[in-house]
Parts: C-alpha cells; structure tokens; sequence
C-alpha cells in the first residue's frame, strides 16, 4: 500500500546510516590492520620522549581497547567529532580541515559534473539521432575511449597542452598568486559573485578549467552509451510515431523522445556524482588542488588514523545525502516508482 513520498523520503534516509556505518567499520579495521606503529609514523622518528609518544597515543585513542575506540569515535561523530589531527599541527579538529578543504573538492565536482552531464547528453543524443552511421559509430568509440582514460594521465597531457606550450590557462592551485577572497561559502566563484570581486572570478574560472575538463571528459563517456542507447528504445515506440504522423519533426521529437530517456540517467547522475568525488583525488594530486583528496593522500603518508576516518566518514555522508536527492528526484521523475 501507498503511503506517501514523506515515509519514502524517511526510510530512503534511514538506510544512509548502516552504509556509513559499515564504511566506518571497514576503515577503522584496515587502519589497525596495517603494519607498523602509526605513532611513530606520524612522529617520523623513533626516538621520541615517552611523553611524547603517550600524548600521541592519547590523541589517536590508541591507549583505549580498540571496542573502546570504536564506539568512542562513533559517539563523538554523532556530534559533529571527527577527532583531531595526529600530523602536524598536532590536535587541531579535523572539522576544521574538512571546513576548509571541502568546498574546494565540492566546487571541482560540480564543474566537472555539468561538463560530463552536457557532453553526455550531447554526444549520446547525437548517436540516437545517426544512429547506424559513421557519427554513430564515432560517439560510440568516444564513449568507450573516455570512460577508460587515466586520470592523472590525461590532465597532465591537458597541462602540457594547454598550460605549458600554449600558456593559455593555468595549471595548479585554485587562484592566482596574490589574490585573495574573502570566504563566504568557501566556493571561490560562488564567493566572487557575491562580494563582486571580477578578479577573483576570472583567476578562479580559468583555474577549474583544465581540472574540470579532465575529470568531465572521462565520466561523459557513461551518459553517451547510457543516453544513446535509451533514446534510440524510445525513438522506436508508438508515441513517437504518432507525433511524427501529426508532422513533428526534427529536433522537437528528439527533445520528446530525451525527456522519456532522461528517467534512468538520473540514477547515473548521482553514482557518477560519487564517483566524481573518489576521481576528485586524482585530479586533486595531478593539479596541485588544495581539496580532500589532497588531504586525504598527505593524511594517509602520516598513518593519521583520525584524519583518514573523519575525511572518509564525511564523503560517506554526504554521498548518501546526495543519493537521497536522486531517489526523491526519481520519484517524482517517475511514476511507477511506489511509496
């Protein structure tokens, strides 16, 4: 029986806890798995003062059993706790890393993200529309060639390209030397626009091109096959046929027929949003990005165990958040969807 897209929306919530709770026990696990002592990683040396090296352990909650260290993680993140850094500078909370780099990876993902969503749409909507021929047949190999590139790969032959013979864009950080914003959302061009600073604007667009461009061009290739494949299901059905009877033509009924294809690439939309987020850390380290993924990988050469389960933990809720939009999206999209 039907009851209503609120107790929908809540059950769809409630599964985002045991997905971020399996993710947390599984790296929590690895983390202690992993050999060597973690302190005097962090440490860099052996020889330490005692005092030292127990402040250390204090800090990590290493001086707990591990069940204690568990479920007093776990505690502390139901209230916004992710911990403190172990690397330094020591005892600083990770929320506030996280504060910091966040929006970085979040403004990268969701350049990327547009630039992957439009090409995808574009080229597989092409290959419907020529389906059989040469373009077709073009798409469908660019389909395959973008989704198996390499990441770092590519944006360095991106920065070679673009940056280095050609000078046209930058190649690393997220602004130019000098030039500072004032922090509102954390989201550079966002921030821009609201305090009108053109010159900021301009360094921070031309900065996410080459990174954008990268991770956009490698995930497009999914929406091209997925897209291709279902317009040229619906170009084939009845309701089609009819508009094309009544004298629709040309582009009017392909914007008919990616309406009723666009249903199951909402579904894509959101894991390729997660998997925008995993891709961010390569593009991250190939472009110098001062994001997560850049604190991630300097966390983990520090064996910081707080840092890696707080940065981890936090992509983990907010992937779930945003796979819940895209099941509410979904919904409403369709109405064969029950509730």
């Amino acid at each position: 029986m039907a009851r209503g897209l609120g107790y929908y929306i809540a059950v769809r919530a409630l599964m985002i806890i045991p997905t971020i709770l399996v993710l947390y026990t599984i790296v929590f696990i690895l983390l202690r798995m992993l050999p060597g002592d973690p302190i005097l990683a962090v440490a860099g040396t052996k020889n330490i003062p005692p005092e030292q090296y127990e402040e250390l352990r204090r800090l990590a909650g290493l001086d707990k059993h591990p069940v204690v260290q568990y479920f007093d993680y776990l505690w502390g993140m139901l209230h916004g706790d992710f911990g403190v850094t172990l690397a330094t500078p020591r005892g600083t909370p990770v929320s506030r890393y996280i504060w910091q780099r966040f929006p970085a990876t979040l403004e990268l993902t969701i350049f990327s993200f547009a630039i992957s969503v439009l090409l995808g749409l574009a080229t597989g909507t092409v290959a419907a529309l020529r389906r059989g021929g040469m373009v077709d047949a073009g798409m469908r190999v660019y389909s395959i060639v973008a989704y198996t590139l390499f990441i770092p790969w590519f944006g360095m032959i991106l920065q070679y390209i673009f940056g280095l013979q050609l000078a046209w864009l930058p190649t690393s950080g997220r602004l130019d030397p000098g030039l500072t914003v004032d922090r509102v959302t954390g989201l550079y061009v966002l921030d821009s626009l609201i305090t009108r600073n053109w010159d900021v604007l301009k360094s921070a667009l031309a900065h996410l091109v080459l990174p954008s461009i990268t991770l956009g061009i490698v995930l497009s290739g999914a929406y091209t096959r997925l897209v291709r494949n279902n317009m040229v299901d619906v170009l084939g059905q009845d309701f089609i046929r009819a508009y094309q009877a009544r004298g629709v033509r040309g582009w009017k009924v392909a914007w008919y027929a990616l309406k009723n294809a666009f249903i199951p690439v909402v579904t894509l939309m959101g894991l390729q949003f997660a998997i925008l987020l995993g891709g961010a850390v390569l593009t991250e380290t190939t472009f110098s990005w001062p994001g997560m993924g850049t604190f991630i990988v300097d966390r983990i050469e520090y064996r910081d165990y707080t840092s890696i389960q707080g940065a981890v933990v936090f992509f983990a809720l907010f992937v779930g958040l945003i796979s819940l939009i895209v099941d509410i999206v979904y919904a409403l999209l369709d109405p064969r969807v029950k509730y």
